[in-house]
């Protein structure tokens, strides 16, 4: 195991000022590698490591695949691209989506436990949802350091508020006291257990799914009971785990979700079905009373007012979906957002 400790952090909505702040009051000589996950779009323009450069004293580059870890330098997860910790080194993968992201912060941490164990200090910012909780909750079952953002202090509270109500996080501070907590617990000296450390089931497994391996030869199926409920990825069953008193799930050829990200998948997708049907519909009124008039024109009247009858039936219709779609109550994300029972 590597002798030195290692930083990982994630950030969704906000992420980017509140790291900008926070890799500000880093030293130059900062005594560990900093590894960064952002939840991007595959076509984000990646600018973030230019900038946290600009912000601070210590260098910030994308990870390359293969890049050594070195103390005192950031890296920076690119858009569509997983980072796996390996030992001494990241790797770079195109594992499935997790959570709704590539990058996703789960695989991050889960596989920064793995390698490093008590060395591994996890720190979840700002975003929406709860990517990261399952990952620093791997962090702190295998001794390592679990920190999460003051929510008040969030510019978006949810992810930091998922892993504290989830994890038995060691420190809930502002984003200005990180620099500070960081510096003092790179700089202690830190017990590593002789023997091998009590690993989550789950761990190896998942580590290796993200990882590009194949998630049925990795033992995907043996993480939990098909459940009633379908991939919006792929729309393979998906395998409902139990964890740390959460509930997560996975689909056999990878996808993984928390129960909120699930909810939240759902909920756009049904959206989006829900305008498409509105769309065909709309469509349907408007053939039906172009070939009504054409009717009308060209062969003396005949069936033209079904036509338009039907059309109109269409049109009323479409309506009262519409009426739906803009609707409050149609607002599932609402419960994601706010009224989450947990």
């Amino acid at each position: 195991m590597p002798s030195k400790h290692i930083v990982v952090i994630g950030a969704s909505a906000g992420g980017l000022e509140t790291l900008r702040d926070l890799v500000a009051r880093l030293p130059a000589d900062f005594a560990a590698p900093v590894v960064i996950v952002v939840h991007l779009s595959p076509d984000s323009p990646e600018v973030l490591p230019d900038i946290l450069s600009r912000s601070g004293p210590l260098p910030a580059v994308h990870v390359r695949n293969g890049d050594r870890l070195s103390a005192g330098r950031i890296y920076v997860a690119p858009a569509d691209r997983h980072v796996v910790v390996e030992p001494g080194r990241l790797r770079l993968t195109r594992g499935p989506r997790e959570n709704r992201f590539r990058p996703a912060v789960d695989p991050l941490f889960r596989s920064a436990a793995q390698v490093y164990g008590p060395l591994a200090i996890g720190v979840v910012l700002t975003g929406n949802l709860d990517d990261g909780t399952a990952g620093l909750w791997a962090i702190k079952q295998l001794g390592g350091v679990a920190i999460a953002q003051q929510p008040d202090d969030a510019l978006f509270r949810s992810m930091p508020e998922s892993a504290i109500r989830h994890v038995r996080v060691d420190y809930i501070v502002a984003a200005r006291e990180v620099p500070e907590l960081l510096v003092r617990l790179t700089s202690e000296r830190v017990t590593v257990p002789a023997g091998p450390l009590a690993k989550p089931p789950s761990l190896d497994v998942e580590v290796r799914i993200a990882a590009e391996d194949n998630p049925v030869d990795a033992g995907v199926l043996a993480l939990g009971e098909p459940s009633a409920f379908t991939c919006p990825e792929c729309h393979g069953v998906l395998l409902q785990m139990h964890e740390g008193g959460r509930v997560r799930f996975r689909c056999h050829t990878g996808h993984g979700f928390s129960a909120r990200s699930l909810v939240a998948e759902v909920n756009e997708q049904t959206d989006v079905a829900l305008w498409s049907t509105i769309r065909a519909m709309q469509e349907g009124a408007l053939l039906l009373e172009t070939l009504g008039q054409h009717i009308q024109q060209h062969h003396g009247g005949g069936s033209s007012p079904a036509f338009a009858a039907r059309a109109e039936e269409l049109k009323r219709q479409a309506e009262t979906l519409r009426q739906i779609a803009v609707s409050e109550t149609a607002d599932a994300g609402e419960v994601v957002r706010e009224g989450w029972p947990d």
